[in-house]
């Protein structure tokens, strides 16, 4: 190419659109801590009003999104709201990423300088704290400036100092007899003139009430179980969530009443008007059990459900259940490695294991009519014996094993196809680099052109935009036919791997808790000869199995 002389820049065309003004793509990320709820400065309106102001000075920012996290700590990363942005941000949606102040972002000096000093400028983000004038585009505005650490050790600080606060207030408040929980024990209801303070809940205490007399008149975990569900009574959690205090979510629990619920509400002395709190503490935001000797005890600090002398009549009961269990001498119980894995076919749920009698012998039975009510599973009782169970199970295993062993040795008579193949493959892809390549080489001479007035502006806009286009397009085919082929190759080997160690299951293989992790997913119980077995490498072969039929093409 001719070498441009400096003299005759005038006559050069306009000045291309890459170096026009950037348009940035601005996020606004609202941080709400449980530390400063109360503090009005903070506010989530008000942090957006002093962000969108900022942008109406500024209009090269365009905001796309707000970003919330209402509730939650700085001096940690795990943030629904935050970890969204960054994947929006990584998604290419946004560039830039605009905060009240740095404390916003967070309070950990070290992570929040990694993501200013770091990642921030490693995705291209443009980054801007506004009431500390801080803006990563601005030339004396370095992220390794020493007043933006300086910022976060004292944010980082001032949140410890907070939550020593925070702590030692809620400490002294539990000593007081103040209900410090979020939500309140099933039964009662927060005081409405005093949220530390508990009233009877007149639409749920009944249950509480039922529960114990059950108990204290000797009825069995299982049947109060069986009584609550039969009698569509509501459970903590789908009542809490119906209330609105509660998200849909792992808490809220299936809807169905358990044992481990009830036994939670039958060792609870805050239905007799006893305060019982400090039983978990936080390290290292991890919460961790703490020892009876060391739990808030406060007597008589609101109405009580049941009585002293039930309450003792019930714990009494459990006791002496608990001990005639503990006197029985028992054979230990032998790994149950189906769980989590074999379902009723009828009802969806967990098929149950159960030893019979203090033996060796188990089975597998469908409880669902038994703890959740009548009626719950159309198959009715569904029981199977555990050894036949794994006899069945393996011949099945048995039968996919050679099946694949089968399409394992049709694959490798393919392999002078796959070979040609292959070779097909890299031709194509080094035809469309060299093809590239021209192209690009045509494409540098257009601006040329374009210069010494060969091509107008119009023919050139137009004939660049055509070969950018055609190159995008190989480069695009190119990623295509190499991920094809990757994808076949490992596929190829993970098959020829997985059929080898089928091929050494025989007639004394047991089946194990390692074998049903390598090959099973789920297995569904229809009846005693009814069993399906969904396998893991099921859908993890597509291009071995269009090899099989006689495609896997790639144009």
């Amino acid at each position: 190419m001719a070498r441009k002389s400096r003299k005759n820049q005038n006559t050069l065309p306009p000045v291309p659109e890459s170096c026009q003004i950037k348009t940035w793509k601005a996020a606004l990320y609202i941080r709400l801590s449980v530390e400063f709820n109360s503090r009005r400065g903070d506010s989530l309106e008000t942090q957006k009003q002093i962000m969108e102001a900022y942008l109406a000075l500024h209009p090269e920012i365009e905001m796309m999104k707000t970003y919330t996290d209402n509730g939650v700590t700085g001096r940690i990363f795990a943030r629904p709201g935050f970890e969204q942005m960054l994947a929006d941000a990584e998604a290419g949606e946004i560039d830039c990423i605009v905060v009240k102040d740095l404390s916003r972002l967070g309070r950990n000096a070290i992570d929040t300088g990694y993501y200013i000093e770091k990642y921030f400028p490693l995705h291209h983000i443009r980054f801007i704290a506004v009431n500390d004038q801080y803006d990563s585009e601005t030339p004396n505005n370095s992220p390794s400036h020493i007043i933006v650490p300086l910022k976060n050790m004292i944010n980082e600080a001032y949140a410890a100092d907070i939550s020593k606060k925070v702590r030692s207030q809620a400490h002294q408040s539990m000593k007081n007899g103040d209900f410090i929980g979020a939500r309140p024990p099933f039964g009662y209801k927060k005081d409405p003139d005093n949220c530390h303070k508990l009233l009877v809940n007149e639409d749920t205490a009944p249950i509480i009430r039922q529960i114990y007399t059950w108990a204290a008149d000797g009825v069995s975990l299982n049947i109060i179980v069986k009584r609550l569900n039969e009698a569509g009574i509501i459970t903590p959690g789908r009542y809490l969530e119906e209330q609105r205090m509660l998200k849909p979510c792992r808490l809220t629990g299936s809807g169905k009443w358990h044992t481990w619920t009830v036994i939670k509400i039958l060792s609870s002395e805050v239905y007799v008007g006893d305060m019982v709190q400090g039983k978990t503490t936080a390290i290292g935001h991890k919460q961790y059990t703490t020892p009876p000797e060391e739990w808030i005890i406060v007597r008589n600090t609101h109405e009580p459900l049941i009585s002293r002398e039930q309450f003792a009549q019930v714990q009494a009961i459990r006791k002496l259940a608990a001990e005639k269990a503990a006197q029985r001498v028992s054979v230990p119980y032998s790994e149950n490695i189906l769980r989590g894995r074999i379902f009723c076919g009828h009802c969806g749920k967990n098929l149950h294991r159960q030893r019979h009698h203090n033996s060796s012998k188990y089975f597998f039975h469908c409880i669902s009519n038994e703890r959740i009510g009548k009626g719950s599973c159309a198959a009715g009782r569904l029981c199977l014996n555990e050894t036949k169970l794994f006899q069945t199970i393996l011949t099945i295993i048995r039968q996919e094993a050679d099946t694949i062993i089968g399409k394992n040795l049709l694959l490798k008579q393919k392999d002078e196809l796959l070979d040609k193949q292959k070779q097909a493959i890299h031709k194509k892809i080094t035809k469309h680099r060299q093809e590239n390549a021209n192209s690009q080489k045509f494409l540098s001479s257009l601006y040329e052109s374009h210069v010494t007035g060969i091509l107008t502006r119009e023919e050139y806009l137009q004939m660049k935009t055509g070969y950018e286009e055609t190159i995008t397009a190989r480069i695009q085919q190119i990623q295509h036919l190499e991920k094809q082929q990757d994808e076949l190759e490992k596929q190829v080997s993970h098959y020829s791997c997985l059929a080898e160690k089928l091929a050494k299951l025989d007639e004394d293989t047991a089946l194990s808790a390692r074998l049903v992790d390598q090959l099973i997913e789920r297995i569904t119980v229809n009846g005693p000869e009814d069993i399906e077995i969904q396998f893991r490498f099921t859908n993890e072969f597509p291009r071995v199995d269009e090899v099989l039929n006689g495609g896997c093409s790639y144009e």
